[in-house]
């Protein structure tokens, strides 16, 4: 199926479905041409299932129309497939059409079922959620006190959606912690860039990718044709990314890459198998590059930065991916009434998968804050040897403060959005590795 009308996942969603799509195409080819024996074995199965439909009808202990027991017998189907395919009802069906339109007050999460449990594959930057403190991992337990055992993605969604301004407690498990604990958050109308630009020093270009929209090879386009002439490198941060648009990311590695094969989808279906490649007149620069990774990037976020690993495009720092790299569709069953449907895989270059695998970084890099050196008296100095040099001491002694003194000045009253300062990157390691790495790739590639 080589075009589809792209739906995007809403911001509060499902894990990330990267190519969600409306299709009535593969509607009809639900009958194909079977063997004798196989359209035998379909019958005699149909009938088991007309049998206990039957049964369940007339002694279950509450009445049930045919209809509620059909619903839910395809509702149970379509579960135990896979963790992203499910029934979608009449309400089911019209908000997930308002979740993609973004009209309606959210958290700002994406969430996925990951070992059985409902968890957040990350939080939106800059959303409720993020304000308040969820992290890529945690382990949603109640919403307000609904317990989510064995509630499916959807009805989660729907929970935790409601209108702005209103309240909702999130009970959540993390890891390091204790004991479960109460998120307080306020939803809101979830507004996200997509895209922004801030500068490292003099020679490094720092491109934040939130999700993948509709703006993002634009908005990365603009930045690398404004800062290309002049940067040393870029870092690429894809970290709580939960994927968006599949053409956003193949065009977003174009960018970087000038040749080859990005991403394949594979499914049963001939149809939806696709390769989707690099193409030189699309390349914007060949400057180094790092891309920052976590557990909170999945789906799109893992084909670019699983790409650009493999074509040898760049250096990928930080904490091994969620693991979403399958193909949602969805098919109409009626006016009012749809499945979402698992129907293809994403392989990266190399042939390897990401569905339930992730991509490992090169460089692996927990999150947490630049140590600093503990001065504990403990170490031996010039001035502590009985024949230092005095005067030079002296002579250093009312100066010896100043640098560290004007940096900290220049990062507190640094009032240029567009630059990152010293004291963000001394709280975040993970960026402070990814500018290590790339200031010694711009030294090697000038010594060449």
């Amino acid at each position: 199926m080589k075009k589809k009308k792209v739906m995007a996942m809403g911001f509060v969603s499902a894990a990330a479905a990267i190519a969600l799509t409306y299709s009535s195409a593969l509607l009809a080819d639900t009958q194909p041409a079977d063997t004798p024996t196989v359209e035998a074995s379909r019958l005699q199965a149909l009938a088991k299932f007309t049998k206990v439909l039957g049964i369940v009808e007339k002694y279950y202990v509450d009445e049930e129309s045919i209809e509620t027991l059909m619903n839910k017998s395809i509702e149970g189907m379509m579960e135990k497939l896979d963790a992203h395919s499910n029934y979608l009802n009449q309400k089911d069906f019209k908000d997930l059409q308002v979740q993609t339109k973004g009209e309606f007050g959210g958290l700002g999460i994406t969430v996925g079922l990951k070992n059985g449990a409902l968890t957040v594959i990350a939080p939106i930057e800059g959303t409720p959620a993020d304000k308040a403190g969820l992290q890529a991992g945690d382990i949603i337990l109640k919403i307000n006190d609904t317990t989510t055992l064995d509630m499916d993605i959807d009805e989660a969604v729907s929970l935790m959606r409601g209108k702005p301004k209103t309240p909702i407690d999130i009970t959540i498990v993390r890891k390091g912690e204790t004991k479960p604990f109460v998120v307080h958050i306020i939803r809101d109308i979830i507004k996200i860039d997509s895209v922004y630009t801030k500068s490292i020093g003099d020679n490094i270009i720092y491109l934040r990718v939130t999700s993948f929209d509709q703006k993002v090879v634009e908005g990365i386009a603009k930045a690398i044709k404004l800062h290309d002439v002049d940067t040393d490198g870029y870092i690429l941060d894809l970290r709580n990314n939960p994927g968006g648009l599949l053409d956003q990311a193949v065009g977003l590695v174009d960018l970087f890459v000038d040749h080859g094969v990005i991403v394949s989808q594979k499914g049963r279906d001939p149809r939806e198998n696709t390769d989707y490649s690099a193409h030189a007149a699309a390349t914007l620069t060949s400057k180094p590059l790092v891309v920052l990774v976590n557990e909170g990037s999945a789906s799109a976020s893992e084909i670019v930065s699983g790409a650009l690993q493999d074509h040898k495009r760049a250096v990928l720092v930080g904490k091994k991916t969620f693991g979403k790299g399958s193909v949602q569709i969805i098919l109409p069953i009626s006016d009012t009434e749809a499945i979402k449907l698992t129907v293809a895989r994403y392989y990266l270059p190399s042939g390897r998968t990401i569905q339930a695998v992730g991509v490992t970084p090169d460089i692996i890099v927990d999150r947490g804050s630049v140590p600093k050196a503990d001065d504990n008296g403990l170490a031996i100095k010039e001035a502590d040897l009985k024949m230092h040099l005095e005067s030079e001491l002296k002579k250093i002694d009312g100066n010896v403060t100043a640098p560290d003194a004007n940096l900290t000045a220049a990062d507190n009253n640094a009032t240029d959005s567009s630059v990152i300062t010293q004291k963000r990157i001394d709280s975040d390691i993970q960026l402070k590795e990814a500018i290590d790495i790339l200031t010694a790739l711009t030294i090697v590639k000038g010594t060449h």
